[in-house]
């Protein structure tokens, strides 16, 4: 168990990604509070997702920004290497050769910081979660 320096909270992996204090409310505090090379790849995605789903509200869920309408629809989150799109087990597997080349798991693809963003296929995604009813 590792326990954080700065809040007292106790996690099972070392130096656990989370947050001190008070959680953010809204996508942009969440952007804001990334580290500043997370921030313009977490910034594409969500362009992209409110270009595939204009209608969609954003809110945070699960600690992570979302998109939801009716229920959650897609997620996605910054962490030290990549940024994780989540848009469900059925999304990974309906997208996977298109997904080739990214680290992908049950219901998770992780896209690299580095690497150029896919922003028509995380659109495509999401427009597809959103029609099939498919989500996380």
């Amino acid at each position: 168990m590792w326990k954080c320096p700065k809040c007292g909270r106790t996690f099972q992996r070392q130096e656990q990604s989370h947050y001190c204090g008070k959680a953010p409310d809204t996508i942009d505090e969440y952007i804001a509070a990334q580290p500043e090379e997370a921030r313009p790849y977490l910034n594409q995605v969500r362009d992209a997702i409110r270009a595939a789903l204009p209608d969609a509200q954003e809110r945070l869920s699960w600690s992570m920004p979302t998109f939801w309408k009716k229920h959650n629809i897609i997620h996605f989150a910054g962490f030290k290497k990549h940024v994780g799109l989540y848009p469900g087990p059925e999304a990974v597997q309906a997208f996977a050769t298109r997904l080739e080349g990214y680290k992908t798991s049950k219901g998770t693809i992780q896209i690299p910081y580095g690497k150029p963003l896919p922003a028509e296929l995380i659109a495509d995604i999401a427009r597809w979660c959103y029609e099939t009813g498919n989500h996380p």
